[in-house]
């Protein structure tokens, strides 16, 4: 075998970028393979504030989302290099009974009335995504334009490979298990809102929120299991503006910007991080993080490094 690499991680969304860079910052020589550029991928489309949503299994997702959040308290100190702003706002009918163990570890959050006050990570994603790229690139990574059909390609030519292919693990592991969740949004030209707003109900496909980010307000949105559509549609557009408008009137007049749809990998038993042998060597799962993925990129990316050796 001709190597080319220590460790190759396929994909490159947010937790394929964090993954890779976390082995390269320990002195791996690693390469990303992406059939995609970064702000092609689900991630770019994520609304990206940091909250654990859509994600099992909860015994581990809070830990992996607290590391995660001091990750990014970090780098919001630099938001126009990283992308990530600490922001305020409330998660309407949120309360503190109805959340894991996690919750303790907010550091400023408050139960009103109206739910759970609180300032959180935002992440404007393409800027994010290119600066996980410039960070790899920086550790003495690189990023590849490569599709694949199998697990085999990347096995031949390093003796690690890291899978962390989203919803292309259905056919790629294959794991049946793997499901798209689509979700929708709304890109319109901020008002002069400042802070974000959610209030999702987990067993109804339509949600409610809106982001500040820089030069739009992202309104969303949609949580539609098994729904492959990745084109918009008019009336869920429609009906987004009109929710968000419920709780700030003046988004009803907002210039549209665009529209987006992100198809989020779902895996029925939760995310997958876990090693098996294949023939050549070592392929180490990162999948099914659902609607979290930004949230818990740092810590899945550590917990798959430590199956790396």
């Amino acid at each position: 075998m001709t190597v080319v690499a220590d460790v190759i991680v396929v994909g490159g969304g947010v937790v394929g970028l964090t993954t890779a860079v976390t082995l390269a910052e320990r002195g791996l020589r690693v390469r990303v393979w992406s059939r995609d550029p970064a702000g092609a991928t689900t991630s770019a489309v994520a609304g990206a504030l940091w909250w654990p949503y859509r994600i099992e299994p909860a015994e581990r997702v809070g830990d992996w989302s607290l590391e995660t959040l001091a990750v990014y308290e970090e780098l919001a100190g630099d938001p126009e290099e990283t992308g990530v702003r600490r922001v305020p706002g409330l998660h309407g009918g949120e309360r503190f009974a109805a959340l894991g163990e996690w919750a303790a570890g907010l550091k400023d959050a408050v139960e009103v009335p109206e739910g759970l006050r609180v300032t959180l990570p935002l992440l404007d994603m393409p800027v994010h995504l290119e600066w996980l790229e410039r960070r790899l690139v920086a550790a003495g990574g690189a990023v590849e334009r490569r599709a694949v059909t199998g697990f085999g390609e990347a096995a031949a030519v390093s003796p690690v490979v890291v899978n962390c292919t989203g919803l292309g693990a259905r056919e790629l592991v294959p794991d049946a298990g793997v499901r798209p969740v689509r979700g929708q949004l709304v890109a319109v030209e901020n008002p002069g809102i400042e802070e974000w707003y959610t209030e999702a109900d987990p067993a109804s496909a339509a949600t409610t929120y809106f982001f500040p980010q820089p030069g739009r307000l992202v309104l969303g949105g949609t949580a539609e299991a098994d729904d492959p559509r990745t084109e918009p549609d008019p009336d869920t557009a429609r009906e987004i503006v009109a929710r968000c408008a419920r709780i700030r009137p003046e988004i009803a007049g907002a210039r549209v910007l665009g529209h987006r749809v992100g198809l989020r990998p779902a895996r029925e038993a939760g995310v997958r991080i876990e090693a098996e042998t294949v023939p050549g060597g070592l392929l180490v799962h990162n999948y099914g993080h659902g609607g979290a993925g930004v949230t818990v990129a740092w810590g899945c990316a550590r917990a798959a490094a430590a199956l790396v050796g």
